[in-house]
């Protein structure tokens, strides 16, 4: 898969070619919906800035279509047989294996994201399947709990159908993360992925009903989050919502599913700390640095975007850091060599070059770029901000791009209360050698998630979520269950005992 450049673009190209043939269309109920004129809209691509292929501009008739196909579909579907709902996961994930380099390389196009990082994200995604086809077949059990005159039985249930919205930033990664636990719970899907990158949508949507998926199991409807998002954030037959994204959209989705009581889970926005004390092996801390912010654009919510590091050994970390985030590498996404790629959508890229303006302002200082790059595409310098404090917007807004902050602390007491200083709650990165330090720090972090002396590495049967604005809710093992599924209690009567004799004579 990690050619040379040119010999990616083509296979890209050849990949892209199948793709504007059809154009990306909605999908319902087993049925590929026709694109008509006036109800598209254009992706473009990062890389360029030119159209690459027409997606479905879904409406709310699109949704309501969608919404009632996977409540037909869906009592079938959560009667069938456990081992058969995991022998189609598995299949599905066979077949992403099989097309991972399809994948790939076109949402390296799609998303500006970096091949060598991309290379890896559908064989995730196939992961993502495998671990939950696993689970199926204990998805509902539950717990016996005797009491001297009951045997009280639980049991969890699917929630029925669900819908799922998935961000622009690695689409097909994320969207396996959030369908298949539904899935394997016996929930019915309507997907909306994000419309700056809704291709590998469709690739992953065609996988699943080769696998053998049941159609109007998984309907898939594009479009923007103000028509078709609204929809089935608002639809009375969608019995949740699982959505990634901005703080802000998450809770526009709490407002516009309240009338219907629906169940949300939100992965959302962060302003991360990596924390570096002067007792941390600092070249490993400095790795991990970089490769938190730096790697997939800086475009992920999990990214260490603000660097906490202790005074005395600030000064020579950053000299070495500087030095790195000089070296990244920035190019064309199919490039094996390429580091860093291009940003999202001329919106975003604008968005995050706003901030070397407002870092300036601020008084911060722009160790390392702080610009565009020339040319085609939405290329931006990886940035390095220098002289910072916390209360600095770039310490306390969510850029989401390859921009860090470094703000140097005195001491422990100092480095947590800037940690937690945030709105956001979703991840932390404590880096030292003291255990003790490092179990008290993480005990008051507040955080979903934080890694000691490591980069983020993600093991499925973790919870995964944050805490505060950063969201609502965890995936990962048995938690993707509780929010896929009811829990049931029954109680049998297991020996005589007396009953009020209300109304008796």
């Amino acid at each position: 898969m990690l050619s040379d450049l040119q010999t990616n673009i083509d296979k890209a190209l050849g990949y892209l070619k199948k793709v504007q043939d059809t154009g990306v269309r909605n999908r319902i109920g087993g049925e590929d919906i026709a694109l008509n004129a006036g109800e598209t809209f254009e992706v473009v691509s990062p890389v360029d800035g030119k159209k690459m292929v027409d997606c479905a501009k879904g409406t709310a008739t699109d949704i309501d279509r969608a919404a009632k196909a996977a409540k037909a579909a869906f009592p079938a579907w959560r009667d069938m047989a456990a081992k058969e709902r995991k022998k189609i996961l598995h299949s599905i994930a066979d077949k992403i294996v099989e097309r991972a380099e399809e994948i790939a390389f076109l949402e390296c196009l799609d998303t500006g994201q970096a091949l060598r990082f991309m290379s890896k994200a559908a064989l995730r995604g196939a992961e993502n399947f495998r671990y939950y086809a696993d689970k199926c077949e204990a998805a509902r059990d539950g717990q016996t709990l005797p009491s001297p005159t009951l045997l009280n039985v639980t049991t969890r249930v699917p929630i029925g159908p669900v819908g799922v919205i998935t961000p622009w930033n690695t689409p097909f990664m994320l969207s396996t993360w959030k369908i298949a636990p539904a899935l394997a719970a016996g929930c019915t899907v309507v997907h909306k992925p994000a419309e700056f990158s809704p291709i590998t949508a469709r690739i992953l949507m065609e996988i699943a009903e080769e696998a053998g998926l049941p159609p109007g199991v998984w309907n898939l409807v594009n479009g923007f989050g103000e028509d078709a998002g609204k929809a089935l954030t608002e639809h009375p037959a969608i019995k949740a919502i699982a959505f990634v994204g901005e703080s802000s959209t998450g809770s526009h989705i709490m407002r516009q599913g309240a009338e219907t009581l629906k169940r949300v889970h939100f992965e959302l926005g962060g302003k991360n700390p990596v924390v570096v004390f002067d007792d941390a092996d600092l070249d490993r801390a400095l790795d991990a640095a970089i490769f938190m912010i730096y790697s997939l654009n800086g475009e992920r919510c999990t990214c260490s975007s603000r660097l906490l590091i202790q005074s005395n050994v600030h000064d020579d970390f950053v000299e070495k850091l500087k030095v790195r985030v000089q070296n990244l590498k920035v190019g064309h996404p199919l490039d094996p060599a390429t580091e860093v790629g291009p940003l999202i959508h001329q919106i975003h890229m604008d968005k995050v070059c706003s901030y070397f303006d407002i870092a300036k302002e601020d008084g911060a200082t722009i160790a390392v770029g702080g610009k565009r790059k020339e040319g085609e595409g939405y290329y931006v310098e990886p940035t390095l901000f220098t002289n910072a404090n916390n209360q600095m917007r770039i310490a306390q807004e969510e850029i989401f791009g390859p921009a860090l902050t470094v703000i140097p602390f005195d001491s422990e007491e100092e480095a947590l209360k800037m940690a937690n200083d945030v709105i956001y709650g979703l991840t932390g990165y404590v880096w030292t050698s003291d255990v003790t330090r490092a179990m008290r720090f993480t005990e008051k972090l507040e955080a979903g998630m934080i890694w000691v002396n490591s980069e983020n590495v993600r093991h499925l049967p973790t919870p995964f979520g944050g805490t505060k604005a950063s969201g609502i809710g965890r995936d990962g093992g048995e938690y993707s269950f509780e929010f896929y599924m009811e829990t049931k209690h029954v109680g049998f009567a297991t020996g005589y005992h007396n009953i009020p004799k209300l109304g008796a004579s």
